[in-house]
């Protein structure tokens, strides 16, 4: 199994540039929650061990590597909100919560690594977008590690607020018992009305 290096950061600062963050969100597939984005400038001389794409770490494994790379690195998180998800679409929502999290690193990047095979819009700083980034970039890996702890807990806190769900476990994701529970409890605030199985609920015939 592949891991990700410091590869395509090393080419990157072989061209000049100091500060390379790496992107990623989390949150695409759920039905309920905001997207959240991190950005993660790594120390090239000082780079946690076991830094690999956030799934396929146990939440315990990816809490231990966040509290390093709050230590280690410089970290930035943004979300963009289910009123935004629904009012543009998942994919410019996912864009702008990254184009949040990289606008609070300060100093500001000089090169960004972009999780997917799209740069957002909003970006004006030169970036490489990377197919399964978190696989392949240490630095994505990170941003995909603290965006995904950080939207966890944030489901968990929801989960109080909202029982039945099952979002402390499912993370808003479309589980059988977050699906039965919508049909059973209805539509919150928090789901993502412009999502098929919210919106087939909320216009039954």
């Amino acid at each position: 199994m592949t891991t990700p290096d410091y590869e395509i950061e090393k080419a990157a600062a072989g061209q000049g540039y100091l500060r390379i963050a790496g992107v990623d969100e989390v949150g695409r597939g759920p039905l309920a929650g905001p997207v959240v984005a991190a950005a993660v400038i790594l120390n090239p001389d000082d780079i946690p061990d076991g830094l690999n794409d956030s799934k396929k770490l146990t939440a315990k494994r990816r809490a231990v590597l966040e509290v390093a790379l709050r230590s280690r690195a410089e970290i930035a998180i943004a979300e963009a909100s289910v009123a935004e998800i629904d009012e543009h679409n998942i994919l410019r929502a996912s864009h702008l919560a990254m184009e949040r999290a990289v606008a609070v690193l300060d100093p500001p990047p000089d090169y960004l690594l972009i999780d997917g095979n799209m740069i957002p819009r909003g970006l004006t700083i030169p970036a490489r977008a990377v197919v399964k980034g978190d696989a392949h970039s240490v630095s994505i890996a990170a941003a995909s590690i603290v965006a995904k702890n950080w939207r966890d807990q944030l489901m968990v806190d929801l989960a109080q607020q909202h029982p039945g769900y099952g979002w402390e476990t499912n993370a808003g994701y479309p589980s059988k018992q977050h699906k039965d529970a919508l049909q059973n409890l209805g539509v919150t605030p928090h789901h993502r009305r412009s999502f098929k199985p919210v919106h087939n609920i909320l216009y039954q015939e």
